[in-house]
């Protein structure tokens, strides 16, 4: 199990970018574009219970990121497209399920018009990059197990498959990435 403790503490809210999208800390501005994607039922079909969420969850959502950013230095971004500024979809560094002391989780999700475009890939191998600076060696992305396009995106970015695993209180596929050094 990895410890948030061998990270450095957390400094401020980081933005980071890709030659395509930039990666700002979730917030309260997001709102309506989170609520647009987390209300699509194709999007959120293989999350959590699969319902799409209310405006009320989108903002609850928010609120809990918003306190993992003050408290440990990173949670979900918004994926903003450079072009145009829209929010493609968010990306996540987080202990599994937001829990403290839990493995630490990498995680995507996006607009379903921008799907297939590679952002899932370019925001993670990103967050990948940024995991390492902070010293965390070790991290997993789960899916349910008929996501073929989030497998998709963790073996694209040099995960490796770990195996069927209860996360989220259901049965997921586990991917493992595990830094070189």
């Amino acid at each position: 199990m990895w410890s948030n403790s061998k990270a450095r503490p957390p400094d401020i809210m980081i933005t980071l970018e890709t030659p395509r999208l930039t990666l700002v800390p979730l917030s309260d501005e997001h709102l309506l574009e989170l609520a647009q994607i987390n209300g699509d039922p194709e999007v959120m079909r293989y999350i959590g219970s699969g319902l799409p969420f209310s405006l009320a969850e989108s903002q609850a959502m928010i609120e809990r990121v918003k306190t993992r950013w003050r408290e440990q230095g990173y949670s979900w971004w918004a994926m903003l497209r450079k072009s145009d500024g829209l929010m493609v979809g968010g990306a996540t560094l987080q202990p599994e399920a937001g829990v403290p002391g839990a493995e630490m989780e990498i995680g995507w999700r996006l607009r379903r018009d921008c799907w297939g475009q590679g952002y899932a890939s370019e925001a993670a191998r990103r967050i990948l990059e940024y995991a390492q600076a902070r010293g965390i060696r070790q991290l997993i992305a789960v899916a349910h197990p008929d996501n073929e396009a989030s497998t998709a995106v963790m073996r694209r970015i040099g995960m490796q498959f770990r195996g069927l695993e209860t996360h989220y209180n259901t049965t997921c596929a586990t991917w493992e990435w595990r830094a070189l050094v």
